[in-house]
């Protein structure tokens, strides 16, 4: 793990890691209270936002064999990337493999499952975009 100049953590806050992945957290970044990490694959730019609550899965089980249960099904790892200066609501979920792109914003409680442009503001469950930021 590997942590910039500045950055501010919340009470409660969960950065759960993992031997063979990687989290980097840069400059200037906010991270809110009660905000959860599924950090195996894991960039968070500098100047991020990240609201109180929002969470982030980076990993997610195949669910196969269909007769074996869930969680003792493998595991498949998707790296996530906050861009630059990009700000993740309160109760926001950013789901694996999804990128954000800089100076985007993402609403309070959206599921974001797919990339989002530079930017953009997006919301809704799941997330959908309403407009760019340079209109």
């Amino acid at each position: 793990m590997e942590f910039g100049d500045a950055v501010f953590i919340g009470a409660q806050a969960m950065i759960q890691g993992r031997f063979d992945g990687t989290c980097k957290i840069g400059n200037h970044v906010w991270i809110g209270p009660q905000a959860y990490f599924d950090a195996r694959s894991l960039e968070l730019s500098d100047y991020v936002g990240w609201g109180p609550g929002a969470k982030v899965l980076g990993s997610s089980h195949t669910g196969e064999p269909v007769d074996a249960p869930i969680i003792s099904t493998d595991l498949v790892i998707k790296p996530v990337s906050i861009g630059f200066g990009a700000d993740v609501g309160m109760n926001a979920s950013i789901l694996p493999g999804v990128t954000i792109g800089a100076n985007a914003i993402v609403g309070a409680g959206a599921v974001v499952t797919q990339n989002v442009p530079e930017y953009a503001i997006v919301a809704g469950v799941p997330a959908r975009f309403l407009r760019s930021r340079l209109d």
